[in-house]
């Protein structure tokens, strides 16, 4: 019988496992760690980990932080991706059994899932004495624990011409790009390296232009004797089916050149390869080399506890050696490690000796995929017996579980309302979480009755009325524009918030033609232990000054508070000799647009793991990117606003308002980002989607649907609307590669907006 305060045991005698729960995490920026419920404060953040690279170890280090984040700790993934490729499904991709997006493994939503920052750079060096990594393109990031799981590289920089004409099988995302550019033309491959791994890919490639083209042409070239590493029977079994497949085996060949249609072997002789993969082993990247840091043969040398030789710094995957046990590279070892990993670095935070040894496995299980849904296995040498359908649908089993652990990720649970609570508290929790940037904004209809209710204040010298993109003040013979913005972080990469933050503000300048003089800031952080502090300020203010020193901008001083989450904001000032209002535009105008929208249910998205890596990365690529050039193109634009929290209609229907004109929008020519209309039509919204639609309602006519709902979403940092002469399109054209046109001006008609 259980004793009291026991599960009672479920079948087998063991007690009925509890559900697993992840604690709640931040949507936004802020704080990994709940709010106590009594005092309603958040815990700061007061240690910095650092992992670099995501590799297999560290993907699984992730999902376990997210699954149970340590109080205090603040985590941060640095590597150049949105995704990173899984290495068990390569040759199946190659062979064409997978589809991209499933041997993927999505950085950003584990990166969001764990609570975790996500720069997405190269690191380029450590500096152990400051503790900091230094990051290819901005500025470095602290540390006070940091990992490193960068994998290796099959690149062959000592073999002729294979740097122009060759395609290293690691890392695997560039490879699987240029087999994807090669495929539909086809022609003869080779495969640098006669291991298990290069047999397998010249399996997987023969069998993928067949299927493409009715002819292979395939070749496997080793300088010394192919498959030495596993049992007899199974090198038996794969000789044999290359035999039968028509591959080319050329043993004892040394590579001495790879040109652009052939590879040239010792002795004169010529393999025909217009696609040449090196799988020939693996080089550690040169990264390792710069650290400070023991080496075994260029790897990163391990203790038992995936110690390097500074305490402070941990490895793990390809890039580490076993320096206790030496084990051959392999996947299964980087992911037997994560649970050790991962035990060992929250000790380090806490200030602990690190307990757990890892104690990696002899052998392991290799099972060996033939182009076709086939498989053999080995195991320590000897073979596995079994049917070769059988083995590859056991892993193509083991590969996508694997997968799944990595891509089922619960969102965050919304917040209940308390039994005792006042009246409307739990209608307010149900809705969707706040968004943060523009998405976070006060709907237009709210905003619009307190700017009524204020009473008359208006000056000669303000040119503009309330609700244009900023104030337009006549001082002396000069016109000086004054705006301010301000973002609730939707990012938790403090340079990337803040450069998009400053962007963003930028817009409201440019939007009216005028050149940025001064900024001030305005920054919020969330609660952090001294040293996080200075550093999250030095990440932000590096971030400003990336966007607003190449403006022209100076950065004349601000101010800085705490409080729940990081915010950030800049009041801007500039001068314009003919400032472009919302007033203006003329019927008979081109209505012209300088960037796609839909970021505000892209970034919703995110937060609720519904946006793909690669969704989210193109988002704020373009976010990120500055629109100087376009906003100097529409010097002379009649009228011209920046599309942001209002949506595209919103800040359209102001145009025209102002202008007293009706502005016909063409809704198949505007132009969205990579993701917003799949993640529409699944019902994502913004949460100021509503307030934007209901502002609208009685100005604007637009059909039903998705597409029509994008108009509404609220864009941060968003593309400059402009209404021009028709005659000045082309030029523009020229000037603005991703210009659209949009739509016109037409007489008044009753609406602001029309769709059609």
């Amino acid at each position: 019988m259980a004793q009291p305060g026991t599960p009672a045991p479920g079948p087998r005698g063991h007690p009925r496992a509890r559900p697993l729960r992840a604690p709640p995490r931040p949507a936004l920026a802020g704080t990994p760690a709940p709010r106590h419920p009594a005092s309603m404060e958040t815990l700061p953040l007061t240690r910095d980990l650092v992992l670099v690279g995501g590799g297999h170890a560290h993907a699984l280090v992730l999902r376990r932080w997210g699954m149970d984040p340590l109080p205090g700790g603040r985590l941060t993934l640095i590597d150049p991706g949105a995704t990173t490729a899984y290495t068990g499904m390569l040759p199946g991709l190659v062979a064409g059994h997978y589809r991209r997006p499933e041997t993927e493994i999505d950085l950003v939503r584990l990166a969001r899932f764990a609570g975790a920052r996500l720069i997405r750079a190269r690191a380029a060096g450590i500096d152990r004495q400051a503790r900091r990594i230094a990051v290819e393109g901005r500025p470095p990031v602290a540390y006070d624990v940091a990992s490193f799981d960068v994998g290796l590289t099959g690149a062959m920089p000592d073999l002729p011409g294979f740097a122009d004409h060759g395609h290293p099988a690691k890392p695997l995302g560039p490879f699987a790009d240029a087999w994807a550019r090669f495929l539909p033309g086809g022609g003869p491959a080779a495969v640098l390296g006669g291991g298990v791994g290069g047999v397998e890919l010249a399996l997987a490639m023969r069998h993928a232009l067949l299927a493409r083209h009715g002819r292979a042409e395939v070749a496997v070239i080793d300088a010394g004797r192919a498959l030495s590493g596993i049992s007899p029977k199974a090198a038996a079994a794969l000789r044999e089916r290359l035999a039968r497949a028509g591959i080319a085996l050329h043993e004892g060949a040394a590579a001495i050149r790879v040109g652009p249609g052939a590879v040239t072997l010792a002795g004169g002789r010529e393999v025909p390869s217009a696609f040449t993969a090196g799988a020939a082993g693996g080089r550690p990247w040169p990264l390792l080399g710069g650290l400070g840091l023991a080496l075994e043969d260029g790897w990163l040398a391990v203790d038992d506890r995936l110690r390097t030789s500074d305490p402070r710094v941990f490895a793990a995957g390809d890039c580490a050696f076993l320096a206790y046990a030496p084990r051959p590279k392999a996947g299964v070892y980087a992911v037997r490690a994560a649970p050790v990993l991962a035990a060992n670095l929250r000790d380090a935070l806490r200030g602990r000796e690190p307990r757990r040894r890892f104690r990696p496995q002899r052998s392991y299980l290799k099972l060996i995929t033939l182009g076709a849904r086939e498989a053999v296995a080995d195991r320590g040498g000897r073979a596995v017996t079994a049917a070769p359908g059988a083995l590859w649908r056991w892993k193509d089993r083991i590969d996508r579980q694997f997968m799944a652990r990595l891509s089922d990720l619960a969102p965050m649970p919304r917040p209940r309302a308390p039994r005792v609570a006042a009246a409307g508290l739990a209608e307010a929790l149900a809705g969707a979480p706040p968004c943060g940037a523009c998405g976070a904004k006060v709907g237009g209809a709210t905003l619009a009755a307190a700017l009524a209710a204020l009473p008359g204040t208006r000056r000669e010298d303000v040119e503009t009325p309330p609700g244009d993109d900023a104030a337009v003040l006549r001082v002396g013979g000069a016109r000086q524009v004054l705006t301010t913005d301000h973002l609730r972080a939707f990012t938790l990469d403090p340079w990337l918030m803040a450069r998009i933050a400053a962007l963003h503000a930028l817009g409201d300048v440019r939007a009216m033609g005028a050149a940025p003089q001064a900024a001030l800031a305005q920054i919020t952080l969330p609660r952090l232990a001294p040293r996080l502090e200075a550093e999250t300020l030095r990440e932000v203010m590096a971030g400003a000054a990336s966007a607003l020193v190449p403006a022209g901008c100076a950065i004349a001083g601000g101010h800085t508070t705490q409080g729940p989450e990081m915010q950030i904001g800049f009041t801007l000032a500039g001068l314009a000799d003919r400032p472009v209002t919302l007033a203006g535009a003329r019927p008979g105008d081109a209505l012209v647009l300088t960037r796609p929208i839909g970021s505000g249910t892209i970034l919703a998205g995110e937060m609720a793991l519904a946006a793909t890596g690669p969704e989210v990365a193109a988002c704020l690529d373009l976010l990120s990117a500055d629109q100087a050039a376009e906003a100097e193109a529409l010097r002379d634009a009649r009228a011209m606003t920046d599309v942001t929290g209002f949506g595209l209609l919103g800040h359209a229907a102001a145009m025209a308002a102002a202008s007293g004109v009706t502005l016909r929008i063409d809704l198949e020519a505007v132009p969205l980002m990579d993701g917003a209309l799949r993640l529409a039509e699944g019902g994502t919204r913004s949460s100021l989607f509503a307030a934007n639609a209901e502002g609208m309602a009685g100005r604007v006519l637009r059909p039903e649907g998705a597409r029509s709902d994008l108009l509404l979403d609220p864009q941060t940092a968003g593309g400059l609307l402009a209404a021009v002469d028709p005659a000045a399109v082309p030029a523009l054209r020229a000037a603005i590669p991703h210009l659209a046109q949009i739509g016109g001006a037409t007489a008044p008609d009753g609406f602001d907006v029309r769709v059609r």
